[in-house]
This record gives C-alpha cells, structure tokens and sequence, in this order.
C-alpha cells in the first residue's frame, strides 16, 4: 500500500485508492488489495479522498474502493461527496459494506457506485468486482436482456407463474410454496422448477422451507446488469434436492432497489435455466409489476370472500386496464372457500364474482390448522399433511401445470 496524503516515490504509479474511516478494520480488504495491485494503490480517508479528488494525479485512478460499516451511517453525506466527486471525474466507484443498512447502501448504489460486495470478503470477491469494473460498458440501448445472458434464441424458455395477495393473510405464499413443491414431485419426469420471492420487504418464503436468507440475495439484485448464470444459479439455494428457491434478502429493502430491467433480466434467467418458474409477489403493487405481468403465462390473485378483497380487487382491475394490461392473464383464487354444503357461503361467492365481474377459477379450502403447523416447521404441506383439503386442491393445479408444460414441449436449459 502507498499513501498518497503526502508526495512519495513510487515504483507504480497509484492505479487505486480505498477510503474509508480507517482501513486498519478492514485487514481483508488489504490484504486482497495487496494481492490484485501490489503496491500500485493507496489508502484515504474521507475528508483527505475529497482533497486527492481535486488533484491532477486523480486522473490516473481506475477505481475507488469505498468501505463502510454501520459505525459510518451518521457520516453519509461525506460518503455521497467522495462518489459524486469520483462520477465526475469517471472514476469508478466499488463499495465494500459491512452490516450496512440497505436503505443506505440503496441510495450509494443510486448516487453512481458501480458495485458492490460484502464484508468480510468472499474469497475472489474483490478480484471478480474488479473484473466487472475493468470490463467496457455496453451499448445497453442496443443490448436485450436475452443477449445480454447469452440465452440463445433458439433455446426453449420456462412457463412463468406468479402469485400475488389481493389482502393480508389471503394465502399467496402458502399458495406459491406448495405449488412449486408438487410440481418439481410430480413424477420421475418432473420439470425444473424455481421458486422466486420477489416480497422484498416481508417475504417469507425461506421461513416455510426452512431455509437461510444470504447476502448473495442482495448482491444479485443490486447487479443484474453484470448477472451471469453461474452469479444466478449459485444465489439460489435447494429444497430437499429438488426445488431451487431465491430467498428474499435478510434485511427488509427498499420496493424500488430492483427496476422493471431488473425484475425482466432475473426472469428471463430464470425461465433459460428452469422449465417451471413460480414467483411470489408482494402484496403492493410496484413498478415492475407490470413486468412481471407480461412475462407470466398466468397471474394468480388470491383473495377471501370478504369486503376487504372485494374493493383490492376491483382497484387492481381499475389499475390494470388503465395502463392496457392483459387482464386476461389474471386468475382470482378464493382462499377459504365456502364447504360444497355451505349454500349461504356460496351463494355469496357467485355474488362477489357477478359483482366484479370475475371467476374464481380456483376454489381453495380451509387448510386448517395443519397449514401453520406446516409453515412454522418450515415443510410443505406434502411433509407434514398429505391428506390435506387445501393440498389435494394445490396438486390438482401442479398437475395441470405439468401437462401444460409437456404439451408445449418445453425442455429443460
């Protein structure tokens, strides 16, 4: 390491610099800076990087390599200085966050810093970070975000499926869940299936399948531009050796950390390595809903038979044929639906479908108690309840999925 507060010799001329607080609490980061530029880089504080910054030997650097942990969250502003100062200058800008709050990473990411990874760095990390940062910017004007993957045209692309709650509790997640895990069962022929909690904020897909949530979540998503199928398959964790699940992030983010550009690369990624996507969607409608919409075969809106997802209902209606959206992607499951004996329950359900003008395409029973038990043992319900009413109607789903799928001859990437 060089220092470059004060003129000094120098064998190289300095091609880097990390600012931080005081890089002596980041003893990984230097070590791996010493690995990838030996002594061609150089450590700075905050207020000294804004002053180098000024100076004509800026010019020279490649890069900045930003650390922060949460001890620097009351300092943001000098952090937001040192980024924007480096943009004009076209200096790229890498972030190494430790226990930072998303909120505050989001809004650096926004300002212009180029990418980021976690610390304590993952061995290679750094290395591949500055990778990404050397290699030329493309024309994204020009670039689709199927070539831009390399998914080759004439490679068959998965079925899309998303689940989105019309009201709290109304089943969405249980809904996605075991629909995904009966149709990657179904069978010694059973299609790839991945599971994608796009519920940034509340998702809690990785509670009921027991599963951890990583920082991975947060790096794929805050760089799909530079996402490769190796960066996207190796984010996804398994279930029981079957069913591939993104997980949300373990903090609670931002609803417009990802952009509809975001949300369209990850899709696309995941229908060329899977034949069968599911997605759970949250329960507010977000900018790349839309998106999502038009790259799903089917839209599935849970609801109850109450006034609460009566009116949801209606205003996601309202909503989707001002914008001109394929309302007829949507198909409206009724969660706890009426017993075949309850005549008055019903009645009522004809009557909310008239009213709105709908059909409730699927009848979901009362799970009962076993659905929590299942849930809160992180198991699907085929683990825990193989006779339940609500799983016998699942599977009947999964099932139609699977001949849909085989019907349209689609294969595995």
């Amino acid at each position: 390491m060089s220092s470059v507060s004060s003129p000094v010799k120098h064998v190289a001329p300095i091609r880097a610099c990390t600012v931080s607080r005081d890089v002596q609490n980041f003893d990984l980061l230097i070590e791996d800076m010493e690995l990838e530029l030996g002594e061609s880089w150089g450590d700075l504080t905050f207020p000294s990087a804004l002053k180098f910054l000024d100076q004509p030997d800026a010019k020279g650097l490649e890069f900045i390599a930003i650390a922060l942990d949460d001890d620097d969250e009351s300092n943001m502003a000098l952090v937001e200085a040192v980024i924007q100062r480096a943009n004009t200058l076209s200096i790229r800008v890498l972030l190494i966050a430790e226990e930072l709050g998303p909120i505050a990473l989001h809004r650096l990411l926004r300002l212009g810093a180029s990418d980021f990874v976690p610390y304590p760095l993952p061995e290679g990390a750094l290395h591949d970070a500055i990778q990404r940062l050397r290699a030329p910017s493309p024309d994204m004007s020009t670039i689709t975000p199927q070539s831009r993957m390399m998914v080759s045209q004439n490679q068959p692309l998965g079925a899309v499926y998303a689940v989105q709650p019309l009201a709290g509790g109304s089943g969405a997640t249980t809904f996605a869940v075991n629909l995904a895990w009966e149709i990657a069962n179904s069978g010694k022929t059973a299609p790839s299936v991945c599971l994608l909690d796009f519920d940034l904020q509340t998702g809690s897909i990785a509670t009921y399948l027991d599963l951890a949530r990583t920082e991975k979540v947060y790096e794929l998503l805050s760089n799909t531009a530079v996402m490769d199928r190796d960066f996207f398959l190796n984010t996804l964790q398994t279930f029981n050796d079957k069913l591939k699940v993104l997980t949300a992030a373990a903090d609670m983010l931002p609803l417009d950390l990802i952009t509809p550009d975001d949300i369209e690369r990850v899709i696309t990624m995941a229908r060329a390595s899977f034949e069968v996507v599911i997605i759970d969607m949250p329960g507010t409608v977000v900018q790349w809903t839309e998106t999502v919409l038009n790259e799903c075969d089917a839209y599935y809106a849970t609801m109850e038979l109450d006034m609460r997802s009566a009116q949801n209902a209606l205003r996601l209606i309202r909503a989707l044929k001002a914008e001109d959206l394929p309302l007829d992607k949507l198909r409206y499951v009724l969660n706890h639906a009426p017993k075949f004996t309850d005549l008055s329950g019903k009645a009522r359900a004809k009557r909310m479908a008239e009213s709105l003008d709908i059909e409730f395409e699927v009848m979901l029973p009362d799970g009962t108690a076993q659905v929590t038990h299942a849930n809160d043992h992180g198991l699907p319900l085929a683990e825990i309840a193989p006779k339940n009413p609500l799983l016998k109607e699942i599977r009947k789903i999964a099932q139609s999925i699977v001949a849909s799928n085989r019907d349209e001859g689609r294969a595995a990437a």
